[in-house]
């Protein structure tokens, strides 16, 4: 008998409403469908997996860790560059040296430049908290089938961004939480169908894939994306194409939640 998992991925307020502080535009329609699928087939979903994106105020990638040359808070949306901060044209509050060096790694891998983005996900904050319409899904999925929804919590360490569901963006050294999940991995593997969806398309759930595109492989013809489930981060709307189109070349799947049939 198939088994499959739900891989639902930061279905937070802060993401999902519209009053959220990183409202992610379609994502209320997204959450509409996922909480459809999940009424319709969830009988059949062996588990549910949430992520939960969760960060201090004083975080790398929030305002209050930046100033300008005129100690001015940094906008969110402000892109930082290795180069600039050297150049002082931003300066981080907190750990400069170890701030030049992360950037430094992290634009040398390619993948994601350096933003600011507004506070969001705060720890004990309601744009931390699963959005409405996917808890009441939720709870309504484990009264009825008996299997609780199970939660991972990415993101606490300041030091580091943290888009993907398996790894940070740059590891920081004696931090396990920032290394990579392997036994996550080995969770999903379990599994003979893994569905993903949330938000955003752009950033964490394209990550996500392609972190399980370089660190287990294995796992890619198992893997149905529910296209219909995620979007984008306004004015990211093509930074993840090229990671969606190498996951349809490895074997993933893409179909929208009303073609699934579990």
């Amino acid at each position: 008998m198939k088994k499959t998992a739900l891989l639902l991925i930061d279905a937070q307020f802060d993401f999902c409403n519209p009053k959220g502080a990183l409202y992610v535009p379609g994502a209320e329609t997204d959450v509409e469908r996922i909480a459809r699928l999940i009424a319709l087939e969830g009988d059949k979903i062996d588990s549910i997996f949430v992520t939960l994106d969760t960060h201090k105020v004083l975080d790398i990638a929030h305002p209050l860790f930046w100033e300008d040359a005129n100690g001015n808070t940094v906008a969110p949306f402000t892109l930082i560059t290795a180069a600039n901060v050297k150049a002082g044209k931003w300066t981080p509050r907190y750990e400069r040296e170890y701030v030049i060096q992360y950037l430094e790694i992290l634009e040398a891998e390619g993948e994601f430049k350096h933003f600011i983005w507004p506070e969001h996900c705060l720890i004990g904050s309601k744009g931390a908290a699963l959005d409405d319409t996917i808890m009441e899904g939720l709870l309504a999925w484990t009264h009825r089938t008996g299997r609780d929804y199970k939660a991972v919590i990415k993101g606490t360490n300041p030091l580091t961004e943290h888009f993907g569901v398996f790894r940070a963006q740059v590891p920081v050294a004696n931090a396990p939480e920032t290394d990579l999940d392997r036994p996550f991995l080995n969770d999903l593997a379990a599994f003979d169908q893994i569905l993903v969806a949330g938000e955003a398309r752009s950033h964490c759930v394209a990550t996500s894939i392609n972190q399980i595109l370089k660190y287990a492989p294995e796992l890619a013809p198992k893997v149905t994306i529910l296209s219909d489930c995620m979007s984008n981060v306004t004015n990211f709307e093509e930074v993840a194409d090229p990671i969606f189109e190498e996951a349809e070349q490895k074997g993933m799947t893409f179909l929208k939640a009303n073609a699934v049939q579990l």
